[in-house]
């Protein structure tokens, strides 16, 4: 996926678009989605480093920003990385904080149904194929994906989890994580239900250090995965 980088002749007004179109999609969700993208906008405006297309912001920095706690960022922060709208372009080790870029044509794409709600001259500036970078170049905006993405308002961290498994690879998580439904969270053991015996016994055997790395990712209190079979009337 291409990301377009704002700077030179044109960049202020890119800037300015890509907060609109961002505004306008999320005065069109739910409160939930709303205040995601509104967080967002804020981190963005009051950190984002356009010249090096680089946000490199610490969580305890970010919760401040935010009025929230550090638990809550890290949560906020990657249902941003599901919608592909964040880049991780250098994770961070002990003593740097991560590094991310803004997806931007991502986000156009995601906007674009909203373009004609700002305006016509809008619509038409950012063209109806594509977006131009700074050399003149069109940027086809990325096709539909086939596989839907999970639903991530609930916040839960398998949905998180498996949003992040469909970024990586839409046919694996359409095959195998897609089905998995959670049954409960006993400390840090999470326990899923697969829909036959040998679906769950495949995804233990060949992809559980791939999903245990996914739900870390959103929630670092998870230890273990425990995939069953379904129950048995």
């Amino acid at each position: 996926m291409i990301a377009t980088k704002p700077v030179g002749q044109g960049a202020s007004a890119l800037k300015y678009d890509l907060l609109t179109a961002m505004g306008t999609l999320a005065l069109s969700r739910e409160k939930g989605q709303q205040r995601l993208v509104l967080r967002l906008m804020t981190l963005v405006t009051a950190r984002y480093n356009w010249a090096r297309n680089e946000l490199a912001v610490g969580q305890r920095e970010i919760a401040r920003l935010w009025h929230v706690d550090e638990r809550t960022v890290k949560r906020e922060m990657a249902k941003l990385r599901t919608m592909q709208w964040l880049i991780v372009k250098r994770q961070g080790r002990r003593g740097r904080v991560t590094e991310y870029s803004l997806d931007i044509t991502r986000i156009l794409h995601d906007t674009r149904p909203h373009w004609e709600a700002i305006g016509p001259d809008f619509a038409s500036r950012l063209s109806q194929d594509g977006t131009k970078t700074n050399d003149g170049k069109v940027v086809p905006l990325p096709v539909k994906v086939q596989v839907a993405a999970p639903d991530v308002q609930s916040g839960e961290e398998w949905v998180l989890a498996q949003a992040l498994l469909h970024s990586e690879n839409q046919a694996v998580y359409g095959s195998w994580f897609k089905s998995l439904v959670r049954a409960e969270r006993t400390g840090g053991r999470l326990v899923l239900r697969a829909p036959s015996r040998f679906h769950a016994d495949y995804v233990a055997a060949h992809h559980k250090d791939r999903m245990l790395a996914a739900c870390k990712a959103v929630d670092q209190d998870v230890l273990d995965i425990l995939v069953l079979p379904p129950t048995t009337p």
